[in-house]
């Protein structure tokens, strides 16, 4: 009977191997119903679902990330054959939903929470990447490409959160540079255009690998960074702090202030902290330290920098008025 039980569960296992092809992982992705709507629902145990949406699923949920709209709920209808996230190197690759299979290959990897991969293919949304043998190798969402490591990550951990060390950053010219340095993290000692070369000895050599190191580690450890600084090595020794902001949370810096913005730059949420200085949701920021903005990614340019406070010009139904953000 335990023959005929692993022969048995082979063979359906078959129907989805690498001798399929891509035709398998649509017809995988079909069976399993992945993809409903404008969300995911991927199998990844028996009795689990990684979900990626928009909107609270009505299920049971076992974990949640913010900054990546990631849910793990409790699967009812245990689909037998679930999708593995596999972490080793896969040699092809292709977007595949319920109809399509696209081989391709990544052009750019995920950097952190900020900027997700993009691939060589037109992608449609929402889709999986996954490998001929339908390993999950990268969700496509409509921010970008969520890959692996971040899906595993999530799946893994006991809770979900990421750590910080004051800096977002970009590959330039072979290196790895900061672009913003947030300017109320205590004791930040990072600068706008520091070049860094190692991270605990290792040397730095992609701004995905590196922001995988900061966010993955442990809240409140010790890293050891090198870093160029105007011609000269600086060795810095930086203690992780709670990451507030990025992918789809808005990531200005003020979120560990306690405010939040959607992409137009208005007011989404607000914490206790702020009820004093007469902010409400909906107002719309137009001006930081007198430099207009309109991204988020403009008001951390121009808010880096201002360790004191920051000038903030709101606007609500055309009353415009100023706020100080010590």
């Amino acid at each position: 009977m335990l023959r005929l039980f692993i022969a048995l569960n082979l063979l359906l296992f078959n129907l989805y191997s690498c001798q399929g092809g891509y035709d398998s992982c649509i017809e995988k992705i079909n069976d399993s119903k992945t993809i409903q709507n404008n969300s995911l629902h991927i199998p990844i145990k028996n009795t689990e679902l990684l979900i990626w949406s928009k909107t609270t699923p009505n299920a049971k949920i076992l974990k949640y990330d913010p900054f990546l709209s990631l849910y793990l709920i409790e699967d009812t209808n245990k689909f037998p054959y679930p999708f593995a996230i596999n972490m080793r190197l896969q040699l092809g690759l292709a977007m595949v939903n319920t109809t399509d299979a696209r081989e391709s290959k990544v052009l750019k990897n995920q950097v952190g929470l900020n900027s997700f991969a993009t691939f060589s293919q037109k992608t449609t949304t929402p889709a999986l990447i996954t490998s001929s043998c339908c390993s999950l190798e990268a969700i496509v969402t409509p921010e970008g490409i969520i890959q692996k490591e971040y899906l595993k990550r999530f799946v893994s951990s006991s809770k979900v959160a990421y750590s910080d060390i004051g800096i977002r950053v970009k590959n330039e010219g072979g290196y790895v540079l900061v672009s913003e340095s947030d300017p109320y993290m205590k004791n930040n000692l990072f600068k706008k255009d520091d070049c860094i070369l190692t991270f605990d000895g290792v040397k730095i050599k992609a701004a995905s690998v590196l922001m995988r190191k900061v966010l993955f580690s442990k809240i409140g450890s010790k890293h050891k960074v090198q870093v160029k600084r105007d011609g000269k090595v600086l060795n810095l020794l930086v203690e992780t702090s709670k990451r507030y902001g990025g992918g789809y949370v808005s990531d200005t810096f003020l979120e560990q202030k306690g405010v939040y913005f959607d992409k137009q730059l208005h007011i989404t949420k607000l914490s206790q902290n702020f009820l004093g200085y007469g902010l409400l949701v909906g107002d719309r920021l137009i001006q930081v330290n007198g430099a207009e903005v309109k991204t988020q990614k403009e008001l951390r340019k121009h808010i880096e920098g201002f360790k004191d406070f920051s000038s903030l010009l709101f606007e609500r139904r055309n009353f415009q008025f100023f706020v100080n953000i010590k």
